[in-house]
């Protein structure tokens, strides 16, 4: 996929790079940024071929969060500014929403972390299902200190990682905490060394890329229902899921390959 001026995107077979291509500004998003991550979005959602998604920073920072000039002081001061509540409230769903097509991809994803994900760089990282931290990332939720709050995913997200009493000093405080911290605390699932973290984040992509796609869909569905839904609803997410694996063409190969002693080929259908 071309045309894209501050990402790009890539794809090794059925694995996905999504690179935040602005180092000159640490990655700060902006709002051609932001429009291009739609867009992108928009395109990945229907694939049904992708089987992981890894998203990483160009140069030393994953993102420093919002561009302070573009982003803070153009396009947020512009909407602030709007007299119409259901205008405002319209234009800020578009830009809190910029991230939530990650996890409403049919495949995994992964955050590979180096340097600073402050703000909104936290907040895209908090998007994905996994979060690889190199030794020298810190990551925090500032927005505090500027007189606003974490509205792209993280009051939602934060509490489901690392617990609500966690989420609120971080949220409320703006704390920043370095990677060692972020895995005590559950919001890094691995720490490596800085020249290790992309080797480190494709390796669990081709692990996640190799399981069975239909399983694993299923699997992403019934954990998120169990968040947003009644414990009924959610054990019949469950069973709906398991009940599409169980006519599957996979687990036709799965039974086939363990009686001929070979790995499985997985098809995803």
């Amino acid at each position: 996929m071309s045309g894209y001026q501050t990402i790009r995107y890539e794809r090794d077979a059925g694995i996905g790079t999504l690179t935040l291509a602005r180092p000159a500004k640490r990655n700060a998003q902006n709002p051609l940024m932001w429009q291009e991550l739609a867009r992108l979005g928009a395109e990945l959602l229907p694939d049904e071929t992708l089987r992981c998604l890894v998203v990483t920073g160009e140069g030393p920072a994953f993102s420093a969060g919002i561009d302070l000039v573009e982003g803070m002081g153009g396009m947020l001061a512009g909407w602030a500014e709007r007299p119409d509540d259901e205008e405002s409230l319209a234009a800020g769903m578009a830009v809190a929403g910029t991230f939530s097509w990650i996890p409403d991809l049919g495949c995994p994803s992964v955050a590979a972390v180096r340097g600073h994900a402050y703000g909104a760089g936290l907040q895209l990282a908090l998007a994905c299902d996994f979060r690889i931290f190199a030794e020298d990332a810190r990551v925090g939720l500032l927005e505090t200190r500027y007189g606003l709050m974490p509205d792209m995913g993280a009051t939602v997200r934060l509490p489901r990682i690392v617990g609500e009493s966690r989420a609120r000093e971080l949220i409320l405080l703006g704390e920043i905490v370095d990677a060692a911290e972020a895995l005590r605390i559950g919001l890094a699932n691995r720490v490596v060394a800085g020249a290790d973290l992309d080797t480190a984040a494709t390796a669990l992509a081709t692990r996640l890329a190799n399981q069975p796609p239909l399983a694993v869909r299923g699997a992403r569905r019934a954990i998120d229902a169990a968040w947003y839904r009644d414990p009924g609803e959610s054990f019949t997410v469950a069973v709906q899921e398991q009940i599409r694996c169980l006519r599957s063409d996979d687990f036709k190969e799965a039974l086939q390959a363990m009686a001929e002693g070979r790995e499985p080929r997985w098809q995803g259908r």
